[in-house]
């Protein structure tokens, strides 16, 4: 499993957890700030940007050998991006898919955007039982689903806004969310309820 993160100030809250993934074995690809210090390969304490000032720009590179980092020995990844800024991640092992693995993070991100304050508000329930969140959870990913599909089927016949920055004016998942929303207030309607039918068939599909 592995456990991405956003890059923030080191603590000693966050060395404890860092060593504690290291304890049980669970596989992270972490962000580190460009000013972290680690050792170099002659076993210097320098800025983690320094290791990667001369690699190529979106050119991902590995350091051979693990380096010394918050009194531990980590893998380090990194690469410079075009703003000036450096891309820098350390894991716990070799690897060559460490920026790729924490590429996904925005994958992640976007997945508890879309079950919290951007859809469902799950921050809100109250449940704590194990077995009651289980349910919960199998429920929230089968409606994100259903809405993301609807989403698609809705942009095929009609394409969203694309706004002045490139974006869409709505995501594809709040597209269909918006929808079928709309469809179950108004399940009176005749009309309704025969593209609710509709709506059905694409929930079966997923």
């Amino acid at each position: 499993m592995n456990c991405p993160t956003g890059s923030w100030p080191l603590s000693s809250l966050s060395k404890a957890w860092f060593s504690y993934l290291r304890r049980k074995g669970i596989a992270c690809r972490i962000r580190v700030r460009a000013n972290t210090k680690l050792t170099n390969a002659r076993g210097r304490a320098v800025q983690a940007r320094q290791l990667f000032r001369h690699g190529r720009l979106n050119q991902p590179v590995v350091l051979v050998g693990a380096r010394l980092l918050w009194a531990e020995r980590w893998h380090v990844s990194g690469m410079r991006l075009p703003q000036g800024e450096h891309l820098i991640v350390v894991s716990e092992r070799e690897t060559e898919s460490a920026i790729a693995d924490y590429a996904r993070r925005w994958e992640v991100e976007t997945l508890f955007g879309c079950l919290k304050t951007r859809g469902f508000c799950l921050e809100q329930t109250h449940v704590r039982d194990p077995e009651r969140l289980k349910k919960l959870l199998a429920l929230l990913a089968l409606a994100f689903c259903w809405a993301h599909v609807v989403g698609e089927w809705l942009a095929q016949h009609e394409p969203l806004k694309i706004k002045q920055h490139g974006r869409l004016a709505k995501s594809i998942f709040r597209h269909g969310l918006d929808h079928l929303r709309r469809i179950l207030c108004n399940h009176l309607c005749k009309a309704e309820r025969l593209e609710f039918r509709q709506l059905i068939k694409l929930l079966s599909c997923t």
